[in-house]
C-alpha cells in the first residue's frame, strides 16, 4: 500500500525555491510521496522556472521517482519516489539558473545513499541569487566532509549570469552516515583572502574591487588574485571574499550587475565580512540555511550564528514536516546573534557514526 503523499505549501514563509528542493530532498530520503502547491508563491515570476525543472528533474532521476506538473510556469507539482541509490547523472539547467542549486537538491540524498555518486550539472555556477560554486567548495563541502561524507568537487568552467554555460561536477562517496556537528566556535582567524573574477569584462573592474577590501580589511598583496576567466562564455564580474578560521571558512560573495560601480560591490561585500567578524560567530547566515538539513538527517547537531533569515526559518518548518521527530530551536540573544539546536526527539539504536565536535 503506498504512502499518503507529504502536502507542502510552497507559498508559506518566505515562498521561495527553498521550499521546492527541500521537500524533494526529504521526499526522495524518506520514500514519501510529495504534494506540492503555490510553488514559489511569494516570488514575482511564481511557478517552476529552468533551474527548478532541472532540480526536480535530478531530484526524479536520484530517487527514481513518478512526477507530474513538472513544467514552466507550473504552481503544482506531485512527487513520488521509488527509492534512491548512488550513481552517475548529468544534469542540464539550459540557462543562467543555478546548477549549485540543483546540486543542493540532490547532495542530501547522495550524502547517505548506499554507493558513490558522480553528479555533472551545466548552468549557472555564479549566480547573484544563489551560493556559487567557492561556497559549496569551501565552506558547506568540508563541513560535510566531517559530517561523513568524502565530496570532491570540480569546477570545469565558470558560467555567469546573464549566459550561463558552466559547468561543475560533484564525486559523493558516502562513508557510514551523517554525523552530528556542533560549532559553536570558529577558532582562532587565520587569512582573510580576496579573490576577483571578471570574464570578458576588463581588468581594471576585478583590480578596483581587490583595492578596496585591501584597504577595508588591511589585507596584503598576497591575499588578492584577479582571475581573468579564459575561454569565456559571455561576461561576468564576482568578488569572492573567504574568511579562514581554525574550525570553519566562510565565503562572502559580490556580483557585479550593470550601472553599480565596481567600488560600491566591493564595499557592500566587505559589508558582510566585517558584520561576520564582528558578531564572532563561526556560521554565516547563508551556510546556517544550508546545514539544518545535513544536520536534521544526521539526528542531532548545534551551531552559532547571526539572526536567522527567514529563509532558514522557512527551512526548519519543511523540514519537521517531513521529519517530525527532529527538532530544530532557534536562540536568538540581544546581540545579534542564534544558537541553533537540532536534535532527534526519538533516540535511535542504529547509528554508526560518531559525533563531530569543534572542541568547544
Amino acid at each position: 500500500m503506498s504512502r499518503p503523499a507529504i502536502e507542502i505549501d510552497g507559498g508559506r514563509g518566505e515562498g521561495g525555491g527553498q521550499i521546492l528542493r527541500t521537500a524533494l530532498a526529504l521526499s526522495v530520503i524518506t520514500g514519501t510521496p510529495l504534494a506540492i502547491e503555490r510553488i514559489r508563491a511569494g516570488r514575482s515570476k511564481p511557478g517552476l522556472l529552468r533551474q527548478h525543472l532541472a532540480a526536480v528533474g535530478a531530484a526524479a532521476a536520484v530517487g527514481r521517482a513518478e512526477v507530474t506538473g513538472d513544467r514552466l510556469g507550473s504552481q503544482a507539482l506531485t512527487f513520488a519516489p521509488a527509492g534512491f541509490v548512488g550513481g552517475d547523472h548529468t544534469f542540464r539547467v539550459g540557462s543562467a539558473g543555478s546548477a549549485m542549486l540543483v546540486l543542493h537538491t540532490v547532495l542530501p540524498a547522495l550524502a547517505v545513499a548506499d554507493a558513490p555518486s558522480t553528479i555533472t550539472v551545466e548552468g549557472g555556477t555564479h549566480n547573484p541569487h544563489a551560493p556559487p560554486f567557492e561556497h559549496t567548495a569551501r565552506t558547506l563541502g568540508p563541513l560535510l566532509e566531517r559530517m561523513g561524507t568524502n565530496l570532491e568537487l570540480i569546477l570545469d568552467r565558470p558560467g555567469f549570469y546573464p549566459k550561463g554555460g558552466g559547468r561543475v561536477r560533484a564525486l559523493v562517496e558516502p562513508r557510514r552516515g551523517l554525523a552530528p556537528l556542533h560549532l559553536i566556535e570558529r577558532g582562532e582567524l587565520l587569512g582573510v583572502r580576496a579573490k576577483a573574477i571578471v570574464s570578458e569584462l576588463p581588468r581594471d573592474i576585478a583590480e578596483r574591487e581587490l583595492g578596496v577590501a585591501r584597504r577595508q580589511l588591511e589585507l596584503g598583496a598576497d591575499a588578492l588574485t584577479v582571475v581573468e576567466v579564459e575561454h569565456p562564455n559571455g561576461p561576468g564580474n564576482v568578488l569572492i571574499i573567504e574568511v579562514e578560521s581554525e574550525r570553519v571558512t566562510e565565503v562572502f560573495v559580490g556580483f557585479g550587475a550593470k550601472g553599480i560601480r565596481a567600488e560600491v560591490i566591493a564595499k557592500r561585500t566587505v559589508g558582510e565580512v566585517k558584520r561576520y567578524l564582528n558578531a564572532d560567530v563561526p556560521v554565516g547566515e547563508h551556510t546556517a540555511d544550508q546545514l539544518l538539513l545535513p544536520l536534521a538527517l544526521a539526528g542531532g547537531g548545534a551551531f552559532r550564528t547571526l539572526t536567522p533569515t527567514e529563509h532558514a526559518t522557512t527551512n526548519a518548518e519543511v523540514i519537521r514536516t517531513f521529519l517530525p521527530e527532529v527538532s530544530i530551536e532557534f536562540d536568538e540573544d540581544a546581540d545579534g546573534t542564534c544558537h541553533i539546536d537540532v536534535r532527534r526527539e526519538e533516540p535511535t539504536s542504529d547509528s554508526t557514526a560518531s559525533e563531530v565536535s569543534d572542541g568547544a
